[in-house]
């Protein structure tokens, strides 16, 4: 039997192993649904590089632009990467509703980025792999309806109609190197659609449990 926490260490080896892809940075997406598990299992995916530094796609967005940050994520993140210099951005403080104040993120041998969208269109190029958490979006939704509470209702009705339109306009998922599940006990890493296409391929773009809203 596979130890819990091998499948996140044979995944780390991996990814060091990569070419990079964003200046010195080998860029990391991790996407999915809303609860399905992207910031838990960046943080021990996170452990396992030796503290990779995370960008959290929540520090990135904001209540008026929900998916509409492209932007603001290139200037201040991706284009510093780029360079070989350390990014600075100021994380939005969603209690407060504004940006608070300025926060580093190192151009270390590997950063993550967590986060709904995380493997959209425009972030591709940069991306040395991308990492889709395998959870059907009901279920994912379930399950951060329950860690919110019941005061987040009205704002994640409004989530659910605006994620839906972003993969219906931007998926990520038929773009995943890997796919991302969570075990009873650890996670099981398995090839993403890019991977296995071809005429043997046991998942297309249309199959699978998170392939639409």
């Amino acid at each position: 039997m596979t130890p819990p926490g091998s499948a996140i260490h044979d995944l780390a080896s991996r990814l060091r192993r990569l070419p990079p892809s964003c200046g010195p940075v080998r860029l990391i997406g991790v996407d999915g649904h809303a609860g399905s598990g992207k910031t838990t299992f960046a943080r021990h995916l996170a452990a396992a590089l030796d503290d990779a530094p995370v960008l959290h796609l929540d520090d990135i967005a904001t209540h008026e632009e929900l998916f509409a940050w492209t932007g603001r994520l290139l200037r201040q993140v991706i284009e510093p990467l780029l360079r070989g210099e350390a990014a600075r951005y100021r994380p939005y403080d969603w209690t407060a509703r504004t940006f608070g104040a300025a926060r580093e993120l190192p151009a270390a041998p590997v950063v993550l980025v967590e986060g709904v969208g995380a493997g959209r269109r425009a972030l591709r190029p940069f991306l040395a792999g991308l990492l889709w958490m395998e959870l059907p979006h009901e279920d994912a939704w379930t399950r951060g309806r329950r860690r919110d509470g019941q005061t987040q209702s009205e704002f994640w009705a409004e989530w659910v109609r605006a994620e839906c339109r972003h993969f219906a306009e931007d998926p990520s998922r038929p773009f995943a190197d890997l796919l991302v599940r969570q075990c009873q006990e650890g996670y099981e890493v398995l090839l993403g659609p890019v991977e296995t296409a071809g005429p043997d391929h046991f998942m297309t773009q249309g199959d699978g449990p998170s392939a639409m809203c």
